[in-house]
């Protein structure tokens, strides 16, 4: 579980229930909770977001929060050190040998390419078929990402069109001057219904989405660029100086990759 985002969205609660019950006291609490605006911001951002989506992907767009708390497997430094040991296998044995290492490997863009290698495929024609695949998976994490993009601009809006029906409600009972105050505050509890929903749940949620899939994305172009430096019959070291350009200059010395031939 990644603790940061667990404990970012629960620190971030605890911070606005503290604020609240040290300026209000513990009773004043009470005041920030309205039925009928929670409905109109909640249930109005959720009715919109699911107008803009298929109901299927509006259910893996609410899946995808759970995805928040995973910690992403993606290590790019491990896995240009795996792609140096198989160029290793490649220079010694052949490019054929690749298939039985292709058996142990975990992840399954890697093994598809090295069974395109393997089976003689044109260069320019594994490049198509891997970056093909490459667009089709970010194109799918856009789509999740787009989804709370969508739900974080949904909530501020219903929360608009909530104090605006709170607004009129209190207009047509200005004859009594004792309700506008409660009135008034009851109208505003929806913009903040609204600016929670936006802020403390979509935009981290969507960040965090764009983060992994920026992740994911560098590594899988990595690769793509070993295994096209393999089918090449470029040099292990070659291959590792290349691919080290992927990372920042802070994690390109390390003593535990593999290194290439000389």
């Amino acid at each position: 579980m990644d603790i940061a985002s667990l404990l970012g969205i629960v620190i971030g609660l605890v911070m606005l229930v503290y604020g609240i019950i040290d300026n209000a006291g513990l009773d004043g609490f009470l005041y920030y909770i309205d039925a009928p605006s929670a409905i109109i911001t909640f249930g109005g951002s959720f009715a919109a977001t699911l107008a803009s989506y298929s109901l299927q992907d509006f259910l893996a767009g609410l899946k995808s929060f759970l995805l928040v708390f995973k910690v992403p497997s993606f290590n790019t430094s491990e896995m240009i050190k795996k792609i140096i040991e198989l160029s290793n296998v490649a220079r010694k044995e052949g490019l054929l040998s690749l298939e039985e290492a292709a058996a142990d490997l975990d992840e399954p863009f890697l093994r598809k390419g090295i069974l395109l290698i393997v089976d003689g495929t044109d260069p320019e024609l594994v490049r198509a078929i891997m970056e093909t695949e490459l667009v089709s998976v970010e194109g799918r994490h856009k789509k999740l990402i787009g989804f709370w993009d969508t739900l974080g601009t949904m909530g501020p809006a219903w929360g608009m069109i909530g104090t605006l029906v709170g607004l009129v409600n209190m207009l047509y009972n200005m004859e009594d001057p004792s309700s506008i105050g409660p009135s008034m505050a009851v109208a505003l509890i929806t913009t903040l219904y609204g600016s929670l929903l936006a802020n403390w749940i979509c935009a981290p949620v969507a960040s965090k989405l764009k983060m992994d899939n920026a992740s994911e994305m560098m590594q899988k172009e990595v690769m793509i660029e070993g295994l096209l430096s393999i089918q090449a019959g470029e040099n292990p070291r070659v291959i590792e100086e290349k691919l080290k350009s992927f990372l920042a200059p802070k994690d390109r010395e390390n003593p535990e990759e593999a290194g290439g031939e000389e």
